[in-house]
């Protein structure tokens, strides 16, 4: 087996292709994907919520019927702004306080996953939001491993857990974030991650906790370039040594555009193009937070464009009511995506993952590009 990474491919964009008859829904739900960037407190199923806050006894949610509570998620969520967006994570939080809920929920988005035609997935969680009823630190990390590991082996669905620490709250909070973070790396944590409003919680207040990171070797991704601009990003690689970048939107205030087109990068967009730093772009959700103020204003396609490492990603599964299937179709249908450029942005992100060099050659090369091949036949 060639155990060389697939080269970076620099193809035409999907708009520059001739025009074509768009994939199907069946065909693209048929596609292998990879997931980099999903909350496991934000893709609970509506169904998932009722029964575990019937079990607990919780009682804020604002209706009992399935339909209308994820209808009422999405339209909380959809509001043009992140921390509005972030409100509907009270109730989830409130109901993932216990070690059967956690490793319940764990172990749905696998089976999710599975059903999505997802080959690989990374989800993130804060493990300090899980606390409020007495569950340690290391029994939300055991707990949440269990159901990934069980639907790991259930549904053959490679999967990884990233710890977030939070932009608002303290440094001290984020250091010890990280060191749960890679005391758990032989147990299923493959990251660390920054998380949270940006604005007036610049990420270099947490660089003590990146620096622990980064001198054990592990892998740090960071949201950043959502809700702030350019500044964002570069404090998350340039002071916290981030290896992916979260959303990333904001980049595209780096660049120079005209009659539509990238003419030309400042120095960070230059830099975030040449080291291949991947970004974690999440279309449905960023228009919901206000990140981007439509598809057709998403920068996603400008990136794609110019060769930069872009994936696409959920982000959270029940506030934006999303799949993956769904994000791929978005690219196929606002931006003219072929199966040969959704294989693309699949490969980059297996090549991003925070999985080891051995799977990752293998999922690509075993996994991703049969399956894409298989497609065209």
């Amino acid at each position: 087996m060639d155990t060389r990474l697939p080269p970076e491919n620099h193809s035409l964009p999907p708009h520059s292709l001739p025009s074509r008859a768009p994939l199907s829904r069946e065909l693209v739900a048929r596609a292998p994907k990879v997931l980099l960037h999903e909350h496991l407190d934000g893709g609970l199923r509506p169904r998932t919520v009722l029964e575990l806050a019937h079990e607990c006894g919780y009682t804020e949610l604002p209706t009992q019927d399935e339909a209308a509570l994820a209808d009422w998620f999405a339209a909380g969520a959809a509001r043009g702004s992140l921390p509005l967006y972030l409100e509907g994570f009270r109730h989830t939080i409130a109901l993932l306080q216990t070690a059967k809920a956690l490793e319940r929920v764990a172990y749905e988005f696998v089976e999710d996953m599975a059903r999505d035609g997802v080959v690989y997935a990374e989800v993130r969680f804060a493990p300090h939001f899980h606390t409020q009823q007495g569950l340690g630190l290391d029994g939300v990390m055991a707990a949440v491993c269990r159901g990934l590991e069980r639907g790991r082996k259930d549904f053959g669905i490679h999967v990884g857990l990233i710890v977030c620490a939070m932009r608002n709250l303290s440094s001290m909070l984020s250091y010890q974030m990280a060191e749960l973070a890679v005391a758990w790396r032989t147990r299923g944590c493959v990251g660390f991650d920054l998380a949270g409003e940006e604005a007036g919680h610049p990420a270099k207040h947490h660089e003590d906790a990146f620096q622990f990171a980064k001198r054990a070797n592990f892998h740090i991704t960071i949201h950043a370039g959502e809700s702030f601009g350019p500044e964002s990003i570069w404090q998350a690689l340039q002071y916290c040594g981030a290896h992916r970048i979260g959303h990333g939107t904001r980049l595209i205030e780096d660049m120079v555009l005209h009659q539509g087109e990238v003419v030309s990068l400042g120095a960070l967009a230059q830099y975030v193009l040449d080291q291949r730093i991947p970004i974690e772009v999440c279309l449905s959700s960023n228009v919901h937070t206000g990140a981007a103020a439509s598809l057709a204003e998403h920068p996603f396609p400008h990136y794609y464009k110019r060769g930069f490492r872009v994936t696409l990603n959920t982000d959270n599964r029940l506030m934006s009511r999303t799949t993956m299937t769904d994000e791929y179709m978005l690219a196929v249908q606002h931006y003219g995506f072929t199966l040969k450029d959704l294989e693309k942005v699949t490969i980059n992100g297996m090549k991003s993952a925070f999985a080891h060099y051995d799977e990752r050659v293998r999922i690509i090369f075993d996994i991703i590009k049969p399956r894409y091949a298989a497609l065209t036949k």
